[in-house]
């Protein structure tokens, strides 16, 4: 595990952690931090072994969105940096979308602006009982980055979407949850315990069915559903000559947990 710079990476088993690193600014993303995430997940890819990834925030916030304070020193040079910024993180949440495995957000505290529009880019989001989200963007004269105009509405649909990102409102993790932005809330205490043990739930199951299911969902929007059902026979029929698929079979006829390779 590397404890320096903006982000902390951490390898347990086939589970990568990312881990954002700047709580004395509620992890405020720089680009420095951007970098750091796109290189940890595009070797995440590369990375056979890899069969879940958590991403969350050091200290008491998940993140509080672009770093504000930055761009302000930057003054008419504040394009510039923020090019530096928005440009290698789009590129690693492209990449955590198309990622065989499954990417877990885990929340606490404060997911605002990017941080809200980052944690809606994971596949799950496990939330703690103190989490608070909010768009923030256009309160600082800004629109929605990093995938949050298309994650939203089709997490909440489009008059909530939109009722989030212009009215402004801060919501808590039970309303977070009411509205489906998170599939669980957990006590504050337990939220480490709690992502790791989904964690390590999926990092045991079928690399293969996990990879292909998620492929399906991503990309069920963009298709109607006779290309959508051509879609599922094709992976389908392809998990079906796997060793996970024939192992599965086995387990359930036997009535046992299967092992997956």
């Amino acid at each position: 595990m590397s404890d320096a710079g903006p982000l902390i990476v951490e390898r347990k088993g086939g589970v990568v952690s990312l881990r954002f690193n700047r709580p004395a600014v509620l992890n405020a993303i720089n680009a420095e931090m951007a970098e750091a995430i796109a290189k940890a997940v595009a070797e995440a890819r590369a990375d056979s072994g890899v069969r879940c990834m958590i991403i969350s925030g050091e200290g008491r916030a998940f993140m509080a969105g672009g770093d504000v304070a930055t761009f302000h020193a930057a003054g008419t040079e504040a394009p510039a940096e923020i090019k530096r910024l928005i440009g290698p993180l789009h590129e690693a949440l492209a990449q955590m979308a198309e990622a065989p495995f499954p990417v877990i957000a885990s929340i606490r505290g404060a997911a605002v602006g990017g941080g809200f529009s980052v944690a809606l880019a994971a596949d799950v989001a496990i939330a703690a009982d103190d989490a608070q989200f909010a768009h923030g963007y256009t309160k600082i004269g800004a629109s929605t980055d990093c995938s949050g105009s298309w994650n939203l509405p089709r997490l909440v649909g489009l008059r909530r979407a939109l009722g989030l990102a212009l009215l402004e409102d801060t919501i808590d993790a039970q309303t977070a949850l009411s509205y489906g932005l998170v599939n669980r809330v957990v006590p504050a205490e337990t939220l480490e315990a709690e992502t790791w043990k989904m964690a390590n739930r999926l990092a045991a199951g079928s690399a293969t069915a996990l990879a292909r299911t998620k492929a399906l969902m991503r990309a069920s929007s963009g298709r109607d559903l006779r290309s959508q059902l051509d879609a599922e026979r094709e992976a389908f029929l392809a998990g079906a000559a796997t060793p996970d698929f024939a192992e599965g079979a086995s387990a359930f006829v036997e009535r046992r947990k299967p092992n997956f390779s």
